[in-house]
């Protein structure tokens, strides 16, 4: 299924609307179909045995090979996989039924090669924190500051493993500086709040780039998934874990999500103003004492704005004076902006993270119980502002 390659220079906003969608490789569709087929026939008893050895051990669909069974390949899924590594700037991208389910691929992956110890830089997203912590998956974590990760890797480091910018402080990191410090071990970034419109990490070192595709890139909270985008030598153990644990992406989830990266581009330029509106307001705010956003030079003092990310993005967290009691209580008394878990949708979000996400922290590093998180969606700033303002009184 491989697409016709793009030429050089093309933007995100024109890469997210045509990767994945070759006429060619559609059957002259214009609208990508989505195939829900659960089995395939097999041509014969050999054929059939060599695609179901090939998809189940990591490999590729062989040339005139049958799909076998929807658990190791899906047409559907193969089509948002190939535009997100087109996007990402991988050679490939292996789909999960959630993020969760890519970050567990990846740690399982480096487990089974013998090397499972994991460095880690917190914040990162709640889930992926307790998952490292709790040791569910036989690897143990070593979490360290982003220019301490080189004391902290061992020969049997599999992975290192940052967020930029973080969950839910927006902290951002330095990936070429990390990268230098992982030796042999594989540095994973979460690039979910920023989205490939906005960083690419494979251009920094990055040997996986790890989103939670329920957030921006589906972008209409209707469809959950996860993708890493990567190169051939991971993308085949990821495919071999997929395939063992049944964690492929849904082919209608596929579909959705394939979609949302068309209108991506557009939806964070938008987000992004009202971020960047929003965070100037905050900050003069009486009752908000600490704003989180790398649009603000102080949450930037090294610029990688610029540098290493195209913009500040559309996800910000404040502190409010009076600590866990008057946190929840602005979160409870916004009447547009809705009071939920996730980020990245059309609709603007809040949450209070030491409550909800980051619960299963470690106390030592939880968020602190004055924090709130904003993902901004599509409405008008200034009636955010307005909910958000009353709330605030």
């Amino acid at each position: 299924m491989n697409q016709r390659p793009f030429p050089a220079g093309l933007s995100p906003a024109t890469l997210a609307v045509r990767a994945g969608r070759d006429p060619e490789s559609l059957g002259g569709a214009h609208v990508p179909p989505i195939d829900l087929s659960t089995t395939y026939p097999l041509r014969d008893v050999l054929s059939g045995g060599d695609s179901y050895e090939a998809l189940a051990t990591g490999g590729v669909l062989p040339d005139d090979g049958s799909p076998v069974y929807q658990r190791l390949w899906n047409p559907t899924v193969a089509r948002f996989e190939e535009s997100l590594a087109v996007m990402e700037e991988t050679t490939e991208a292996v789909a999960f039924a959630s993020g969760m389910a890519a970050v567990t691929a990846c740690v399982l992956a480096a487990v089974a090669e013998g090397r499972p110890h994991v460095v880690a830089v917190r914040p990162l997203y709640g889930g992926t924190d307790h998952l490292l912590a709790s040791g569910l998956l036989g690897a143990e974590v070593t979490w360290a500051e982003p220019d301490a990760v080189a004391a902290a890797v061992r020969p049997d480091t599999g992975l290192v493993i940052v967020e930029t910018p973080a969950n839910p402080d927006l902290r951002l990191v330095d990936l070429a500086a990390v990268k230098a410090q992982c030796g042999a071990a594989a540095l994973l970034v979460d690039n979910t709040f920023a989205t490939p419109v906005l960083q690419r990490p494979a251009r920094f070192g990055a040997d996986l780039v790890l989103h939670s595709a329920t957030k921006f890139i589906g972008g209409h909270g209707d469809a959950m998934g996860g993708i890493v985008a990567c190169e051939p030598r991971w993308s085949s153990a990821l495919r071999r874990v997929r395939a063992v644990t049944g964690a492929l992406l849904h082919p209608w989830a596929a579909y959705l999500l394939h979609r949302g990266l068309q209108t991506l581009p557009a939806r964070m330029r938008v987000a992004q103003d009202g971020a960047m509106k929003l965070a100037g307001r905050l900050v003069e705010h009486a009752a908000v004492t600490v704003v989180r956003y790398p649009g603000l030079a102080e949450c930037d003092p090294t610029g990688l704005v610029g540098r290493q990310l195209s913009g500040p993005g559309a996800v910000l967290s404040f502190e409010v004076a009076g600590g866990h009691e008057a946190a929840a209580a602005v979160a409870q008394r916004c009447q547009l902006i809705l009071h939920a878990v996730s980020l990245g949708g059309v609709d603007t979000l809040i949450q209070h993270p030491a409550s909800l996400t980051h619960r299963p922290v470690a106390a030592d590093a939880r968020p602190d119980a004055a924090l709130l998180r904003l993902s901004i969606g599509l409405e008008d700033p200034d009636d955010l502002w307005a909910d958000l303002a009353a709330a605030l009184e």
